[in-house]
């Protein structure tokens, strides 16, 4: 585990959410080396495998900005990165970076950091009540429907945008970004070649979407000031037809089990 208190404050912060990506598709093209990009920036150039706070992008991002990130899968208890101050936590180490603040975001503005969030699904499109709940809680959010998961450039688009952001901040500014990226969540037929609407989402749709990420982010890598500490993980997994089950918000191993990673780009 990184010692955060070393990290905020010197570093930049990049959360990637790779919204919907189950850990066995990831860990397979991982394997296969079908995902270059993710796979040789990650430790040993695997994906950890951990548990999801929460079966669907609301609740699963809720607790990820309370600080608490997808926990690994073997036997715990596992110290958290980040954690909000309260008396009892028994995931609070001596490199967790504590915030005073009820999210992170709160936190890492109080000390000092830009927060920016870039959404991709509907939790993030800020046109209701609900759409604007995770959004609100960082100093600058952005999403059009370009970003979001029926435009199959959502990735490109929304880089472009991280683009425009990182030429305005201020180079003594430190930065936490959220980047949720909606090209793994249905549809994604159109990510495989030869697949028709009528297709329909399967789990080879789902890694071709992958395939198409990986392509894409290495660009977002590229914009980011080093130092700058990255975690790059899922919010949850979703069903094809595993015992009859389709989508997510359900009990499920595949919805349940997660891909994550964490590294410094320097």
């Amino acid at each position: 585990m990184h010692d955060m208190n070393e990290v905020i404050g010197s570093h930049d912060v990049l959360l990637v959410t790779l919204d919907t990506l189950r850990y066995d598709v990831a860990a397979e093209l991982a394997a296969a080396g079908e995902t270059p990009t993710l796979t040789g920036l990650l430790p040993e150039g695997r994906w950890e495998r951990r548990h999801t706070p929460g079966s669907f992008t609301y609740a699963a991002h809720a607790a990820m900005l309370a600080g608490f990130l997808p926990t690994p899968a073997s036997p715990g208890p596992h110290p958290r990165l980040f954690a909000g101050a309260f008396p009892g936590s028994e995931t609070t180490a001596a490199g967790t970076w504590t915030f005073d603040a009820a999210d992170l975001p709160g936190g890492l503005a109080a000390a000092g950091y830009h927060t920016v969030c870039v959404g991709g699904v509907g939790f993030f499109n800020k046109l209701t009540p609900l759409g604007s709940a995770l959004p609100s809680l960082f100093a600058e959010s952005h999403w059009e429907r370009g970003f979001g998961v029926t435009d199959p450039e959502s990735l490109p688009n929304q880089i472009d945008r991280i683009a425009e952001v990182m030429a305005r901040l201020p180079a003594e500014r430190r930065l936490f970004l959220l980047l949720n990226v909606a090209s793994l969540h249905q549809p994604n037929w159109f990510y495989l070649d030869g697949a028709t609407r009528s297709h329909g989402d399967t789990r080879a749709t789902h890694a071709a979407a992958l395939r198409h990420v990986d392509a894409h982010i290495g660009r977002l890598f590229g914009l980011m000031r080093r130092p700058c500490f990255v975690i790059v993980c899922s919010d949850h997994g979703t069903a094809y037809g595993e015992a009859g089950h389709t989508g997510h918000r359900i009990g499920h191993e595949v919805v349940w089990t997660v891909p994550y990673g964490e590294f410094v780009l320097s």
